[in-house]
């Protein structure tokens, strides 16, 4: 098998889908033979991404869901074996982000962030997990953490935590999981050029009366790269974890960041 194909015969959800990383993850997977389930909150959006995976000759299907729905993620699941017949990977990288100063954080500033990136990212685990160990064939779960959660950021305290939190919450789950051969890693992507990306650069340049663009330029003076990360950049090193390639990794937090953090 090529590396092109690593993911052929694969059945694989990707949470926040229709957009960003979400998007690029899937076309990736639905490239390298995957049969995709790409999940978002924004219906019209899933819907477009997966109609693309199919006309280039994959196979893909759109769902809405909401993870901060315990029920909404377990039908996911449900709804992906009923149409492809297992679940092989999952892909938790539904996130929000809100740039806001430490001492203007709301109780629900707080708990909006949080109810997404983390307990969106257990309830993901939790479903996809249950499914594997009933397949008895093992599985791939992924999850999308974030630079912030090595180097924290004042403008988004309570997203750094959320992240910091998914790095520990995969790494207790890869303990637990591992005796079924279900691995869990994460990613941990640095600026990328995403709509999430641009807003924070639009509020913290207009906190700091800079021009939009600067505080991305500033930052970009930290990445040894020297550029702006792709979507794809994360995509690569997500569909290798999902692959046989990566079967003896788990519980790893891997930065994709041009060097923005090394350790």
């Amino acid at each position: 098998m090529s590396a092109a194909q690593r993911l052929a015969g694969k059945v694989s959800i990707i949470t926040g889908g229709a957009a960003g990383i979400g998007k690029a993850v899937c076309e990736r997977f639905g490239q390298e033979g995957a049969s995709v389930v790409v999940a978002d909150y924004n219906l019209a959006g899933a819907e477009a991404v997966a109609a693309a995976i199919e006309a280039a000759g994959g196979r893909a299907m759109a769902l809405q869901a909401d993870v901060t729905d315990k029920t909404q993620v377990d039908a996911m699941v449900a709804k992906t074996v009923q149409a492809f017949g297992r679940l092989d990977v999952i892909h938790n990288n539904a996130g929000i982000i809100q740039v806001k100063a430490l001492l203007d954080l709301t109780e629900e500033d707080w708990d909006r962030v949080q109810a997404v990136n983390l307990k969106g990212t257990l309830f993901g685990i939790q479903a996809a997990a249950r499914q594997m160990i009933a397949q008895g064939t093992g599985g791939r779960i992924v999850c999308t953490a974030s630079a912030a959660a090595r180097r924290p950021n004042p403008y988004f305290a309570h997203y750094s935590a959320s992240k910091g939190a998914v790095v520990n919450l995969v790494q207790a789950s890869a303990v637990a999981l591992a005796p079924y051969n279900i691995t869990v890693n994460s990613v941990c992507p640095g600026i990328v050029a995403t709509a999430m990306w641009e807003h924070i650069d639009k509020v913290i340049s207009s906190e700091e009366g800079l021009p939009v663009g600067e505080t991305i330029r500033r930052r970009l003076e930290g990445v040894p790269l020297g550029r702006v990360q792709a979507p794809e950049d994360v995509a690569g090193l997500v569909a290798f974890l999902a692959s046989d390639d990566a079967a003896y990794i788990t519980g790893q937090a891997y930065n994709v960041t041009g060097g923005m953090v090394m350790t």
